[in-house]
């Protein structure tokens, strides 16, 4: 009788250690995404503001969009925690989309082969980005659902474990996009 309680015991407490693991390899690997996610949006701030002195002399009546872009990269750098960067980064997306869509305005800018190829280097990246996000947000899931499904929940509430946050589209970026088939070009619905 007392081997089996001590066979018991001792599957209790390798699931225990292998529980807590799991969730430090999960916890881990929302850390590494987060830093892939890191290096794009590093690669993103370096290229933006080349991208607004290209196109700055040619944009003469849009001050107010480049304007908006470089203090929302200035946010987006200077962020203070997680939750208030990915607010700022979804600011800077929406600038930048901004930015992009008035940029097709000015027909010098699509024969500039220096604002070709930093366009063609932000859309690379956004790119990449996006993949980023997606493999955060997956492990981001992973680690959330262990957290809250049992057994493994009472491990994660004894050692600290909360719950991480996704990485969500600004809402902006939610719209389902209209196309005016007389222009063919796309715009947010309202």
């Amino acid at each position: 009788m007392g081997f089996i309680l001590l066979l018991i015991i001792a599957a209790i407490v390798v699931w225990a250690i292998s529980a807590y693991n799991s969730l430090v390899r999960l916890k881990n690997g929302i850390d590494g995404a987060w830093r892939q996610i890191d290096v794009q949006l590093k690669r993103r701030h370096d290229l933006i503001p080349n991208l607004v002195e290209a196109v700055k002399g040619y944009m003469q009546y849009e001050r107010e969009t480049l304007t908006q872009v470089v203090e929302a990269r200035a946010k987006a750098v200077s962020a203070s925690d997680q939750g208030a960067r990915i607010a700022a980064e979804n600011q800077l997306t929406a600038g930048l989309g901004r930015l992009l869509a008035v940029m097709e305005n000015y027909p010098q800018l699509k024969a500039d082969q220096n604002v070709l190829q930093l366009q063609e280097q932000l859309t690379t990246t956004e790119n990449q980005l996006a993949f980023a996000r997606q493999a955060y947000n997956d492990v981001v899931l992973s680690f959330n659902t262990r957290i809250e499904t049992f057994p493994s929940n009472l491990i994660a509430g004894n050692f600290g474990f909360h719950q991480a946050e996704y990485f969500k589209a600004a809402p902006e970026d939610q719209a389902v996009p209209k196309v005016d088939l007389s222009t063919g070009a796309p715009r947010a619905q309202q």
